[in-house]
This record gives structure tokens, sequence and C-alpha cells, in this order.
């Protein structure tokens, strides 16, 4: 658990730090000594209150050169980005109901792919208070995995997308307010699995989207804005599943002669009534 006076810990050969606290104050330093856990892989701070507590003293993270994954849930993070200059072998950031996302990364003091050049994964959920994707979000060229989940309020994506040329998951699952995927989506040549599940207020795909030619799985259940596919999807040659609703199978009816690998799964809905 957090403390208000840490003891002076030495674990220099610890590779895995969990701190949980239960919001008791409106803030939280980092502990002073992690800065001398050379060895860390892991950082993981999870805040179980009910409010959120904003978490400082990111400075320190910046000593931590083997570190590899992090995950931040249920705290503030406006400083996050301003105090560390390079976090260069971490690969995985996840963040989970963290609030101001947005100005973390916008008062950086360097910009985003130097601070963060190893980065493959970037997991956001459950953010309310994201309204669009950091700046420098899309110039992360060695990410391979995007993914937004439940964050109510991201409204658009940038048309700077199409630079993840490593990209391989793009999520953007339960996005309600999210409208259209940009069309320069089509040059992210070894995307794999597309997921849109949720995104209420799509209507259409980009023409681009043919262009996906190593895309093997497409994710859109719950798309009920969804009126039409555009007819350049004939050209995703190796696409061989999509998993939707009975609706929008129906748009991909007269597509499937043209797609013999295609197989159209709709899962049944399953009600639990186990709670009457």
């Amino acid at each position: 658990m957090f403390s208000s006076s840490w003891p002076n810990m030495q674990i220099p050969e610890a590779k895995v730090l969990i701190l949980n606290f239960n919001h008791t104050q409106n803030k939280y330093e980092l502990p002073e000594f992690m800065k001398r856990m050379y060895k860390l892989k892991v950082l993981i701070v999870t805040n179980y209150g009910f409010c959120i507590s904003e978490l400082t003293n990111f400075s320190l993270l910046g000593s931590l050169c083997n570190l590899k994954r992090m995950r931040l849930e249920k705290v503030s993070i406006p400083t996050l980005c301003n105090t560390i200059t390079e976090l260069k072998n971490l690969e995985k950031l996840s963040l989970v109901m963290c609030h101001k996302i947005g100005q973390a990364f916008a008062s950086r003091t360097t910009q985003i792919p130097e601070m963060l050049p190893n980065l493959r994964e970037i997991d956001i959920e459950y953010c309310n208070d994201l309204v669009e994707l950091p700046d420098g979000f899309c110039d992360l060229v060695r990410l391979d995995k995007l993914s937004i989940t439940n964050c109510h309020k991201l409204s658009a994506l940038p048309e700077e997308i199409g630079k993840l040329l490593n990209l391989e998951v793009f999520r953007i699952h339960a996005c309600t307010r999210v409208s259209k995927l940009p069309d320069s989506i089509g040059s992210l040549q070894k995307l794999n699995v597309l997921d849109i599940t949720g995104c209420l207020r799509i209507r259409n795909m980009p023409k681009r989207i043919g262009e996906l030619k190593s895309l093997r799985e497409f994710q859109m259940r719950k798309c009920r804005g969804l009126r039409e596919l555009p007819s350049s999807v004939t050209d995703l040659v190796e696409l061989e599943r999509v998993i939707c609703d009975e609706e929008t199978a129906q748009l991909w009816d007269c597509f499937m002669h043209l797609l013999p690998n295609l197989t159209l799964s709709v899962p049944e809905e399953v009600i639990n009534l186990n709670w009457l």
C-alpha cells in the first residue's frame, strides 16, 4: 500500500512493483526508493478508492532503464510527460480510468517519439475525459497495437493514424461518439485485426478500407448506425472472419461470392437472468 512515510527500502533486484492505494488523499507521489530499482521491468499502480487521485513524481522513472510495462489505473496524470525525458525501453503502456491524458502529453518537455522510442502497445480504457488522441501518438512508428475502449467522449480519430505503418491490431471498442474511420487507415498494410465493436455512430466505411491487404479479422458488432459497405471490401483478399450482428451480416451478403475465404460469425446474444 502507499504510505506517507516510506522507509528507505533497498530492493535493487526487484523486477515487478505493484503499488495499491485506497483514496484517502487527493495526491500521491511515487516513492523515491523506486529510482534505485535498476532492474524493474513492470510497474502497476492502482487506486481502489471511489475518487480519482493525482499521481506525481514521475521524474524518477527516468532512471528505470529496464522498465518495459507500465499500468496506471484510476489516477490523474497531468504531469506524466513534463518530468520524464525518456523511457527508452518501455514497450507497453496501459491507462485505465485515468484522467487528464490529453494534458499529460500536451505539457511534455520532449517529443513523444523521443520519450517513448520503443513503445509497441498502448491500451486506453474508460478514460472519460479523453476527447482526442494526443498529438504525437501517430508518430510512434514502432507501435503494433493500439486499443482504445469505452472512451465515450472520444469523438474523432486523427487522419495521421495512417502513419502507424507497423500497426497490427487497431481496436476502437465502444467509443460511442466516433462517427468515422479516417481514410488514411488504408495505409496500414500490416493490420491483421480491426475492431470497431460498439461504435454506434459510424455510418460508412472509408473507401480505402480495401487496401488493408493483411486484414484477417474484422470485429463490428453493435455498429447499429452502419448503412453500407464500399465495393472496395472485395479487395480484402486475406479476410477470414467478420464478427457482426445479423443486420450488418446482410451488408456483406452481396460480396460473399467474391470473398471465398470469408466466414461471417454472428454470435448469439446471451441474456443472463441469474440475477432475477
